[in-house]
């Protein structure tokens, strides 16, 4: 069998098999994390945010390609998580460029769809690193566009495209000397392997081995996670707009002659009406998330430009009834995260696990704090609303994981606010850089003073090893606990007392003058203030700082300044 064109139907069959195969694959791709730390989230991210593209692949009735893979990339952004996450967004951001208006595309268009994309994922990552998806999928692009030349088959096409991304994938660890040093391959790269053994396996005819993971069912563990503290704060009556509303609308030329499309005007007329709004345009669809208390009024106005398509109307008062009564061990952030009635200059947001840490943020200013950190990364939807819930003209986001700057950095770019990113890594790095902030000077000098009180920090954790390994010199044992000064594991033993000890002595300098300790749920607060008596007995210039972080995975955060 061959293909020499590839439609819309063909290519949407394509997503839903790669989005399948990476979901039975996610947990072998999470096993491939560089550290053996308990946060390896890889597989885990790719799969949300490729299920949040096909979910919106699964709505087409087009059979055109252009219009399919437009709704995977609208997908895929807004579901994107961690870095693997946006890269993949970015690199099916340009493949849909590529074949923007086309019904059907060759060899040679699917392979330079292949190669934008890489473009695209290349330029939207400041510093790229060769030895990651990014180099797996420009080796397999460049690949594309070699059989192209040779072949008007698109499956023949394909399959050497996916052989040069295992070969690719293969070669990682000679440009990446940790992914050597530790005997694995790249788990972003593998993640595209899965998805493009997905996509053959699609244009072949073939069924791959079944699916071992009940997709809906991670999904939806992993949203109601995430969202809990949303509902937790608040009561059902308190509830000002209490229906959940989504539709798209289908652009009509004899509607938009008499009433002109403005996506700001609509966007505006909308927000009137309701709270929690997301619009996302093109030229043909309009895609709408919104509050509202009278959804019937705001899809009557919507129809003045076209036709409404997938509709979905939910009561969030009786979701929320359901939710509360149901949930247990609550994770419950500030009272800030309640969306200000207006509109005020400043606002902060911020990332953390724990409910302790959530409140050491939320007593230092921040506005919202997001859970999320390792092993449960916030989309760049879930950014996005919480942008919209602080409600303030310029507002400020710190990630505090190296793994959600760029989902933070994407979400900048779907809202209409001044939106600045202050990349910090670490919860120390986050705390370091909001204690900057200072209401009365202006976007650009809190932007300079919050990202230089980044470098003015050092940042530590304990946690426990998943696996045998050797790493950084440091021999590491399954369970052993590790200490992790600035992204080096510098310590690994038994016991959780000496791990840390032998952290805080690497860590504290002679110029150095305060140490906090943030201490986990794991950890008892007797063992903490042993701890404090250990650091102020061997290193008597510094004063020490404790806190109840209740944060999960780390038992220690430790910042010294």
């Amino acid at each position: 069998m061959t293909i020499e064109n590839l439609d819309g139907k063909r290519f949407a069959y394509m997503v839903l098999e790669g989005a399948k195969n990476l979901s039975a694959n996610a947990k072998m791709v999470d096993t491939l994390n560089v550290f053996p730390v308990p946060d390896g989230d890889t597989g885990t991210n790719m799969n949300l945010t490729i299920t949040s593209g096909a979910n919106e692949v699964k709505k087409s009735e087009s059979a055109k390609i252009g219009d399919v893979s437009s709704l995977f990339s609208k997908g895929l952004l807004m579901g994107a998580r961690g870095n693997s996450g946006v890269i993949l967004s970015q690199l099916f951001r340009g493949f849909s460029k590529a074949v923007e208006g086309k019904e059907t595309i060759n060899s040679t268009e699917f392979a330079a769809a292949f190669e934008r994309g890489v473009d695209t994922a290349y330029k939207a990552v400041m510093k790229p690193v060769e030895g990651t998806i990014l180099t797996v999928a420009k080796d397999a692009a460049k690949q594309a566009v070699k059989s192209a030349r040779k072949s008007n088959d698109v499956i023949r096409v394909m399959e050497e495209t996916l052989q040069e991304a295992k070969a690719s994938l293969e070669r990682t660890p000679d440009l990446l000397p940790v992914l050597k040093e530790v005997g694995v391959v790249d788990s972003g790269g593998q993640g595209l392997v899965v998805i493009y053994e997905g996509f053959l396996a699609s244009l072949q005819g073939k069924e791959l081995p079944a699916n071992n993971v009940d997709e809906e069912k991670m999904e939806e563990l992993v949203r109601a996670e995430h969202h809990k503290s949303a509902q937790s704060h608040m009561k059902t009556e308190d509830i000002e707009f209490g229906y959940c509303t989504e539709f798209m609308v289908k652009l009509e030329a004899d509607k938009t002659e008499k009433t002109p499309f403005d996506e700001a005007k609509f966007r505006e007329e909308l927000g009137n009406h309701g709270d929690s709004l997301l619009v996302v345009a093109d030229e043909e669809l309009v895609k709408v998330h919104i509050h509202a208390e009278y959804p019937g009024q705001l899809m009557t106005y919507a129809q003045e430009y076209g036709s409404l398509i997938n509709i979905k109307i939910e009561n969030m008062r009786e979701q929320h009834t359901t939710i509360l009564e149901g949930e247990k061990d609550a994770y419950k952030p500030s009272p800030a995260n309640q969306k200000p009635e207006t509109k005020k200059e400043f606002g902060i947001i911020t990332v953390a696990m724990g409910e302790g840490i959530a409140e050491l943020f939320t007593s230092l200013g921040a506005n919202y704090v997001i859970q999320g950190g390792q092993t449960m990364n916030p989309s760049t939807e879930d950014i996005v609303k919480a942008i919209e819930e602080v409600n303030a003209e310029k507002i400020f986001i710190l990630p505090n994981n190296s793994n959600i700057v760029m989902t933070a950095e994407q979400a900048t770019h779907v809202v209409e606010e001044e939106v600045v990113v202050v990349p910090s890594k670490t919860v120390p790095q986050g705390i370091a850089a909001l204690l900057g902030f200072a209401p009365g000077s202006s976007l650009e000098e809190n932007e300079s003073t919050m990202k230089a009180a980044l470098a003015n920090v050092k940042s530590g954790q304990v946690t426990f090893a998943v696996r045998d390994t050797k790493i950084d010199g440091v021999d590491i044992k399954k369970d052993d606990f590790m200490g992790i000064a600035d992204g080096k594991i510098i310590a690994s033993t038994s016991k959780k007392e000496d791990t840390v000890k032998l952290l805080v002595d690497n860590m504290i300098g002679e110029d150095d003058e305060i140490v906090t300790v943030i201490y986990g749920e794991d950890t008892e607060e007797t063992e903490a203030e042993s701890l404090v008596d250990y650091i102020e007995q061997n290193h008597e210039d510094v004063e020490v700082e404790v806190h109840h972080g209740k944060q999960p995975i780390y038992s220690y955060i430790i910042s010294v300044e």
